[in-house]
């Protein structure tokens, strides 16, 4: 540790590691904007980890919790980054999500971007940046997610409905046929009335599952079969091949042969606002690099909640569609990977090769 960093106790025990930290600094992470602020001795000034500004020496920086640490330390804001909005930002998000959680009907952006004082525009972008899904995309994702709920105990899909906050059926099934694929009944009902083609292919890492809804992929994991299939789908009708599966067969294969290509295949899978919001950050990493769970954290909006990013980035439900195996430990080591240590190796030297 360089000697003036910042102790690790209270609220400066939220600070990743100073390698870590100067890590982020130099590629300029905006993951970690709002999570220190960079403080420059020699400048008296403190930034961003995303601040465009020329880095300094090594030496001459100091990590510290927020602006409020580092101004009680002598210094003061970078002109150019303008760190202490970050805080505003990260309020006004979480004023929002509030507010959309309480509201049956998804509040209009004008109505958003008033309450937090900011231009539309504006705040599309820091509320995108912040939780990784657009304000109406997350409205849309959270009462889905109710919907969920309220489908697994209701007796009646039309009252799970209304129960969600939809003003009508159509509502929520024009929604749902965009987001969840899978007809609505299907959340309650183990995949009834859904038809689900299947396949187990060998390739280079092992035989592989790859299961689709005419949504999209809906399934793929590495050692699975028709039993897990139905385990997780038990009232689908599951199809083994099947005509129009050997062209998504073929493709999901060459994303695994050949991870680093851009994959597009067309995907239908669920999960919680969270989860969803996990997986986009996933799918943003590029080929080649990794990140960690806390920068997977950050990107998906909640800083703090390293410990759930790991779990939605395990729930993940296609391997390497969603580009799970990019995500490692703050140390840099493998971490864990629901398919094996030794394919989560393979697939990130393949991308590194690439």
């Amino acid at each position: 540790m360089i000697p003036g960093d910042q102790p690790m106790t209270s609220k400066a025990a939220t600070l990743p590691h100073p390698d870590e930290a100067w890590a982020a600094v130099m590629a300029r992470d905006r993951a970690f904007d709002g999570r220190f602020v960079t403080g420059v001795l020699s400048t008296g000034i403190y930034c961003r980890p995303s601040c465009p500004a020329r880095h300094p020496a090594r030496e001459r920086v100091r990590f510290f919790a927020d602006g409020a640490a580092a101004r009680a330390a002598g210094l003061r804001p970078c002109k150019r980054c303008r760190p202490d909005e970050t805080a505003r930002d990260e309020e006004a998000v979480a004023a929002a999500l509030e507010r959309i959680g309480a509201c049956e009907q998804p509040p209009a952006l004008a109505e958003l971007a008033a309450a937090a004082g900011y231009s539309p525009s504006h705040f599309q972008r820091v509320f995108t940046r912040l939780v990784g899904l657009s304000p109406a995309a997350c409205a849309r994702a959270l009462r889905q997610e109710r919907a969920a709920e309220a489908l697994c105990g209701a007796a009646r899909v039309a009252d799970a409905i209304y129960a969600a906050g939809y003003s009508a059926p159509s509502r929520f099934y024009a929604e749902a046929g965009r987001i969840l694929g899978m007809a609505p009944s299907a959340w309650r009902n183990g995949g009834r009335g859904v038809t689900i083609r299947w396949a187990v292919a060998p390739t280079s890492l092992g035989p592989l599952l790859v299961a689709a809804t005419d949504k999209g992929v809906c399934r793929v994991a590495f050692g699975e079969g028709g039993v897990e299939l139905a385990a997780r789908f038990p009232e689908a009708e599951r199809i083994e091949g099947g005509e129009g599966l050997g062209e998504v067969l073929a493709e999901v294969i060459a994303a695994v042969e050949q991870p680093g290509q851009a994959s597009r295949v067309a995907l239908d899978v669920r999960g919680t606002a969270f989860q969803q919001a996990v997986w986009q950050a996933l799918r943003r990493i590029p080929p080649g690099e990794t990140r960690s769970y806390a920068e997977i954290a950050a990107a998906a909006g909640r800083p703090s909640a390293v410990r759930a990013a790991g779990s939605a980035n395990g729930a993940n439900p296609v391997a390497v569609l969603i580009p799970c195996h990019r995500v490692v430990r703050g140390d840099g080591s493998l971490g864990g990977y629901a398919w094996g240590e030794a394919i989560k190796r393979e697939l990130l030297r393949r991308e590194s090769a690439d």
